[in-house]
């Protein structure tokens, strides 16, 4: 069964959490994070992305970036900015998104649950973020941003839930991109214990949904502290990490969508012929799957629906009947050329979040040569991948609403 502790959050005053809210590190790129946070001191880029404040021809992982971090967030709590709860205690963070719903419960996970494999895992971790992000968490001395878990739903878990939210929040508001963020303190230290105890006897196990590189490297960051403590503890603040908990029902995972720069040298015919060999034409001018095993491809100012073919791949093999899995084992790779998608120049991916429109966009304009729109993955396909052992193929999920950070920090001690 599962740890969910409580913590003392270190949080932004709660009149100025609207501005102190940012995305999470890794879905802007630094300029992306200069243009936001310019004219906002608040803004938590300036705690995850701390490159924004020192010159653009510094390296990304230069020392001086994580200082200055460090620097960042201790001068915000000593500007009153954020201040930390006198007692340890659980959180509830609702999001919203054109009226979709999902309450998550913040606390902490443990570091060692998720290293035995209690907290189960889909995708790879690639060394460099990782390095990167647990470096960044030893510098800060804090988890800065939360690991998004998800568990298989739970009646009494989700009843406790509804007697916090019945009271007014701590934190209530819409940011510019209409995502509602509300965060409730449960004041109740006996549906604290409660939820803990709940998630102790009744959840045996929880799935990283996103933040799989700030997962793996607070489970790092546990090791190193651990090994330049004099007088190590398992009850010690850095053996857990800021997480917050949905259950899987309320999740809502968005296609993750494909474009290529390359036809391989075949023509519009040849590639075509190719295609109808392990899929057949289900109907014109669709630019989304309906269903399962449908794929929307957009090519020469068309849309087709095309469906793989039953008998085309193995049904029962949770990776590979995925719909990722077939469009890159039956089309992508045998017909373009494109062998490893983590790598490859000639693909791109573009999240679901953007629409249809922006596939669109990126072939009319000559950039790309054709897109595939994509049916969601499901969150119990996800957990079927992870129950296995297995690992999803690159961009198989796209989650919304993002966890902002800032809202909610965990120090390690």
């Amino acid at each position: 069964m599962v740890t969910v502790r409580p913590f003392r959050a270190v949080r932004p005053v709660d009149e100025l959490a609207s501005k102190v809210a940012a995305y999470p590190y890794d879905v802007l790129n630094s300029q992306e994070a200069r243009e936001l946070a310019k004219d906002n001191e608040y803004s938590f880029l300036h705690v995850n992305k701390p490159e924004i404040d020192l010159p653009e021809d510094v390296d990304l992982y230069d020392e001086k970036v994580y200082q200055k971090g460090k620097e960042n967030f201790y001068g915000m709590i000593e500007k009153g900015i954020f201040r930390q709860d006198t007692k340890p205690t659980l959180y509830i963070y609702r999001q919203t998104m054109n009226g979709h719903e999902q309450y998550g419960i913040v606390g902490c996970a443990s570091a060692d649950e998720y290293n035995n494999d209690l907290i189960k895992k889909h995708e790879f971790t690639r060394k460099k973020k990782e390095d990167d992000r647990t470096k960044h968490v030893i510098t800060l001395n804090a988890n800065a941003g939360p690991v998004f878990l998800t568990y298989r739903d739970n009646a009494k878990i989700d009843e406790l839930v509804s007697e916090v939210v019945k009271n007014p929040p701590n934190v209530d508001f819409t940011a510019d991109d209409g995502i509602g963020h509300t965060v409730w303190v449960i004041e109740n230290d006996m549906i604290t214990k409660h939820i803990s105890e709940t998630f102790k006897n009744d959840v045996p196990i929880l799935y990283v949904a996103d933040g799989h590189h700030r997962s793996a490297s607070a489970a790092r960051a546990k090791s190193e502290r651990m090994k330049n403590d004099p007088n190590p503890s398992d009850d010690k603040e850095y053996n857990y990490f800021l997480s917050v908990f949905f259950p899987a029902s309320q999740l809502k995972i968005l296609d993750y969508n494909r474009v290529l720069f390359t036809m391989n040298g075949l023509t519009k015919e040849q590639f075509m012929e190719k295609v109808l060999e392990k899929f057949e034409i289900a109907r014109k001018g669709d630019d989304r799957p309906a269903s399962p095993k449908e794929f929307g491809l957009y090519m020469d100012g068309e849309w087709t629906i095309i469906k793989a073919k039953e008998g085309t791949y193995p049904a029962e093999d949770p990776v590979s009947s995925l719909d990722v899995a077939i469009l890159q084992n039956n089309l992508l790779s045998p017909i373009l050329g494109i062998g490893d998608p983590r790598s490859d120049e000639n693909i791109d991916f573009v999240g679901g979040i953007r629409g249809t429109e922006e596939l669109k966009k990126r072939v009319d304009s000559g950039e790309c040569t054709m897109a595939f729109s994509l049916y969601p993955t499901s969150i119990e396909q996800l957990m079927g991948v992870a129950d296995a052992g297995q690992i999803m193929p690159p961009k198989s999920t796209w989650f919304e609403p993002k966890l902002r950070s800032g809202l909610l920090v965990h120090l390690l001690d």
